[in-house]
């Protein structure tokens, strides 16, 4: 007698069960993804005891007729496809015939349905893949199916199931996901008899979007429909705000032809995007729509159809990139239109300033410090001259420098300065400058922001082999490791490129000649040691960023070294100056470790913190 067996149907479908249906979340996912193939404009879901007691979803979709209702609890029986070619460009959201029987196999299920042409309804009862009952019953337009007792002939898979909030949540997502992939579909979901989740229909993406991240903050929007090679590809949706983004990657909701997936390769791509304007550990959070056509992409690659595989990824991948690089731009373009109404004057008014010891002043013109980027104009060459603020390093410590007389106010204040429609108010812990504009208080980093300046000018110096070097009136010295001498002698035009100018004193020793004119006051052996370390291993230069990865970051490290500190008070022209640069830089709002560089506060908002209700 032969071993091997065909399997009866009724197992078959508990192993197929076994694939699709995970949990109960699965069967609402299944269900919603019918519904809305369905066409269905509104969709009602009611959920008792985590989804083991109870699952129904309604919605007034187009119905089936008694026919089709017996039809659609027999394995891969679809009205989706018909014929193999359309398996490669699939358009719905089902397309195997797998989901109905599966689930129909390991719970009771009735099915009530009513196409728009009949006056009855079909109803059919199915316990556990059995067909027990089927007949004529007056119902509304459109299809019920109400799951009972889930894994009830399967207690080892009931038994597996997380607790009842977990399998709530993964029920909610499901229904969050459907929501923002179709927001002209209302969604409403029932919990033990209560209204948990409820989004009305005819909504548009941004609301929806808004309804389900309950947030109504700064969206950053994304419209774009491709170009040449691109010309099938379109981008639609809105991320959070990089400094609102959590540090988790859940929020992040992807849908590609109206389909929510999980795809790694979208996520890189928008967190590339951002790149700069993101904080370490933090992640894009929002709703990404991609638009491509449906022979570009296979959806047929995972069982419970999250994952999909695109037939150009590299070319799907830098257009996102592109277009969230754009979006960012368009947004640092708005913020400085909103910020700076008049056009900068091209030089600050001369006034004598005071001389004092906590810093030095020197006076330089505003200087034009735009990042490279695929948005911006080609750059101008970067000035040879001094940074734009000549403050010494100060060698006191920060408690010296916050000392305060008593009953003197922690505020700078300084006489009523304006630059460009934004006046300036004074200067707050030595760290932050505080200016006012049309009903707006506003809070500016004064370290984020000339970090920000400051790697915009190396960068394009490095891009030019430009940047301003200052030779040592006395070399440095500098013991390196075997594995950093090893480095300098390979990268050693890298680290040319980057100011350092390094030659070898014997095995491992190096005399250093000239340093970054931007950092000469840190010490040039512990710069050295750090743009080595940073070069140490494969440089990736196939990022789509104008440098690699690892001389980004070590351009980054180098602006906030030389860029003004907490505790440096700057004189009214050095915060004026401050805003003229910012005024004429391409990008400003963040620093390039992602740190906001701007906070406002209306006027109403900052009522609230007085009890002051509009009054």
């Amino acid at each position: 007698m032969s071993r091997i067996r065909i399997l009866s149907e009724q197992l078959a479908n508990q192993i197929a069960a076994g694939e699709v249906v995970e949990r109960p979340a699965s069967v609402v996912k299944e269900l919603l993804e019918n519904s809305v193939d369905a066409g269905a404009s509104r969709i009602d879901i009611h959920v008792e005891g985590s989804g083991t007691g109870l699952l129904r979803v309604a919605d007034n979709g187009e119905g089936m007729d008694g026919d089709d209702v017996l039809l659609c609890i027999e394995r891969h029986a679809t009205s989706k496809i018909k014929e193999e070619g359309q398996l490669a460009a699939i358009a719905t959201l089902g397309f195997r015939g797998e989901a109905i029987p599966s689930i129909a196999s390991v719970s009771w299920m009735t099915i009530l349905s009513r196409p728009h042409t009949q006056e009855l309804g079909t109803r059919a009862e199915i316990r556990y893949g059995s067909l027990r009952d089927v007949h004529e019953d007056g119902c509304a337009r459109g299809t019920v199916i109400e799951i009972r007792h889930l894994f009830g002939n399967m207690p080892a898979r009931k038994k597996f199931l997380k607790s009842a909030r977990t399998e709530m949540h993964h029920i909610e997502e499901v229904v969050k996901n459907q929501a923002l992939a179709h927001p002209r579909t209302g969604f409403t979901l029932h919990v033990d008899g209560r209204v948990v989740l409820e989004y009305q229909p005819e909504a548009d993406l941004e609301q929806r979007l808004c309804e389900v991240f309950r947030y109504r903050g700064q969206l950053l929007p994304l419209r774009e429909d491709g170009v040449g090679d691109d010309a099938e590809m379109g981008l639609e949706g809105f991320l959070l705000m990089p400094e609102m983004a959590p540090a988790t990657n859940a929020r992040l909701r992807i849908l590609v032809n109206d389909r929510p997936v999980q795809d790694a390769m979208i996520r890189h791509a928008v967190g590339e995007g951002l790149q700069g304007f993101l904080m370490k550990g933090y992640q894009p959070a929002g709703a990404l729509l991609l638009t491509i056509g449906p022979d570009q992409v296979d959806v047929n690659v995972h069982p419970a159809k999250r994952e999909i595989r695109f037939r150009k990824s590299e070319a799907v991948h830098r257009f996102i990139v592109d277009r969230v690089v754009q979006a960012m731009g368009g947004y640092q373009q708005s913020l400085r239109t909103s910020l700076f109404t008049r056009p900068p004057s091209p030089q600050l008014p001369d006034r004598p300033v005071e001389r004092r010891e906590v810093a030095s002043t020197v006076s330089c013109p505003p200087l034009t410090t735009a990042e490279p980027a695929a948005v911006q104009p080609r750059l101008p060459s970067l000035p040879a001259t001094a940074p734009p603020f000549g403050l010494r390093p100060d060698t006191r410590s920060r408690q010296t420098q916050n000392e305060v007389v008593p009953g003197t106010p922690p505020i700078h204040p300084i006489p009523a300065e304006e630059y460009s429609g934004l006046t300036l108010i004074g200067q707050l812990f030595s760290l932050y400058l505080l200016c006012e504009k049309d009903g707006q208080f506003m809070v500016i980093d004064q370290h984020a922001a000339h970090e920000r300046l400051l790697y915009g000018q190396l960068l394009q110096g490095y891009l030019e082999a430009k940047i301003p070097q200052q030779t040592l009136m006395f070399p440095v010295t500098v013991e390196l490791t075997p594995v950093q001498a090893d480095t300098l002698e390979q990268r050693g035009d890298q680290v040319a490129a980057l100011g350092l100018q390094a030659e070898s004193f014997g095995d491992t020793t190096y005399v250093i000649k000239s340093a970054p004119a931007l950092v000469s006051h840190v010490d040039p052996g512990a710069l050295l040691r750090e743009i080595l370390d940073g070069l140490r291993g494969p440089v990736r230069t196939d990022t789509g960023r104008p440098v690699p990865q690892a001389v980004d970051d070590l351009l980054a490290s180098m602006a906030c070294k030389a860029a003004i500190k907490a505790g440096n008070r700057l004189q009214p022209v050095e915060m004026l100056n401050l805003l003229a640069q910012m005024a004429t830089s391409s990008v400003f709002s963040h620093c390039p470790h992602g740190r906001p560089v701007i906070k406002t506060f209306s006027v109403q908002e900052v009522e609230r913190w007085f009890h002051r209700h509009g009054g």
